[in-house]
């Protein structure tokens, strides 16, 4: 029968009496041969007489965001303690998955504040794990310090993904904590006029860069279609003084406007920092900010996303020919044939 222009849309026919295809469903009556490039499974198959098999492999690619969980705010029973830092933040592109195969998602959550004397806790890492790559891990952001005049020598920041901010000493300013290369960069180091503590570093700058007690601004990505700031500092406290430590861009908490106030949490799903407490003479025992939780984000075809399967229940979202698979807890993401 002659060929109509309505059916040489969706087929070519070629003159050794084979017919290529495109269609998102199996074409009717094929004859040993054909060739057909299925659009829902983005693959081509040709017809062995029987059915179609699959005859190349599209790579199955993705691009992925990894915010651990950013640190705790220190705590206080007498001067300024620190921020936390924020989480580690790892994004990449093009990243080759294999067919048929789990990869496990673990997401971080944010480290718990200082209770009383207390430096504030790190945050968990996140971590893209499988067979085919290297594990990813973003480190999750250090606690931020304790005041020496408390019992103790914890008024350092801890290193982290981002460094914590320092708390003050006896006599001399303190050191932040580390920030993890490629990750996010260094607390605040604390000053002792006026009692300050330091500002928890960020995925984008260290604490302290906007002012003392300044949380550390985070990094923006688009990875989801939109761009969003994530991994910011949290901001160090004062001795005395109602004057707010700023939380950086991207999550990290700010300090409370008040004396003798537990410190903010960090937001949760950016991998913020938490703030340090409060505190002025003959003020008791405050608490730091718990740290935000991380979040993991994978950004891959939609035509291979519907060959997929996952657990942890994400959201899933789409931006254009792609779909965008958000993780705020533990899962796995499960790939389909090619």
């Amino acid at each position: 029968m002659a060929e109509t222009s309505a059916s040489k849309l969706s087929k070519r026919i070629h003159t050794d009496g084979s017919t290529h295809y495109k269609s998102a469903t199996a074409p009717a009556n094929p004859v040993e041969g054909d060739l057909w490039y299925d659009e829902t499974a983005g693959a081509f198959k040709f017809y062995d007489g029987t059915s179609f098999v699959k005859i190349s492999t599209i790579p199955i690619e993705i691009d992925y965001l990894l915010v651990a969980g950013g640190g705790g705010g220190g705590g206080t029973t007498s001067d300024a303690p620190g921020g936390g830092g924020g989480g580690g933040l790892l994004y990449g592109t093009a990243l080759s998955l294999i067919a048929n195969t789990t990869y496990t998602i673990t997401v971080g959550t944010g480290g718990s504040g200082g209770i009383g004397a207390a430096q504030g806790s790190d945050g968990g890492n996140s971590i893209l794990s499988g067979t085919g790559i290297t594990t990813l891990t973003a480190v999750g952001g250090g606690g931020g310090g304790r005041p020496e005049g408390d019992p103790g020598t914890d008024d350092h920041g801890r290193d982290g993904g981002s460094g914590g901010g320092a708390g003050t000493g006896n006599s001399v300013g303190q050191p932040g904590g580390s920030g993890t290369v490629g990750q996010g960069f260094d607390g605040g180091d604390s000053i002792m006029s006026p009692k300050s503590g330091g500002g928890g570093g960020g995925a984008g700058e260290a604490g302290n860069t906007d002012g003392q007690r300044a949380g550390g601004d985070g990094v923006s990505n688009s990875i989801t279609g939109s761009a969003t700031t994530y991994a910011g500092g949290g901001g160090g406290g004062i001795f005395g003084d109602t004057t707010v430590g700023d939380g950086g861009s991207g999550g990290g908490a700010s300090t409370p406007g008040a004396t003798n106030s537990n410190g903010n949490n960090g937001t949760d799903g950016l991998g913020g920092g938490g703030s340090g407490a409060m505190r002025s003479t003959g003020g008791g025992s405050w608490n730091g900010g718990d740290g935000g939780d991380g979040v993991v984000i994978i950004r891959i075809k939609t035509t291979q996303y519907n060959n997929a399967t996952t657990t942890g229940s994400p959201t899933v979202t789409t931006d254009g020919d792609y779909s965008v698979v958000k993780y705020t807890g533990n899962g796995t993401f499960v790939t389909g044939a090619e």
